[in-house]
């Protein structure tokens, strides 16, 4: 299954969703599925977003946390739900204020390891 065809199934099973994007550390994206009528900027948004994530996973592995698994992100306007892949690559999901925060986890963690499978 193609990463577009699984971020499509997140985005359109989670209320509010905006969009989702698979991407590197790097603030590279790999692919997305982003709905046509919203107000975010979300290749910025996912850009900068994983700028912070690389931080968190490195302090995460300095405090011998263990691996990072999901960071969510919330402000007025939207929470960002990131769900680690890999070593390299997550998972961002965008939902607007107001939208299914706990059904986006679980689309999420129920996706990521198809996501996993697909960037083999």
């Amino acid at each position: 299954m193609p990463f577009k065809d699984i971020l499509q199934t997140v985005v359109d099973n989670v209320d509010g969703a905006v969009g989702a994007v698979v991407m590197g550390y790097d603030g590279i994206a790999i692919d997305d599925f982003i709905k046509t009528e919203n107000s975010f900027d979300l290749q910025l948004l996912t850009a900068e977003y994983a700028a912070v994530l690389k931080e968190v996973k490195g302090t995460a592995e300095v405090l011998k946390s263990g691996l990072l698994q999901e960071v969510a992100i919330s402000t007025e306007r939207s929470t960002a739900v990131a769900r680690v892949i890999n070593e390299d690559y997550f998972v961002l999901l965008v939902i607007a204020m107001g939208g299914n925060f706990g059904k986006g986890r679980f689309y999420l963690r129920r996706e990521a390891p198809k996501l996993a499978e697909a960037l083999q």
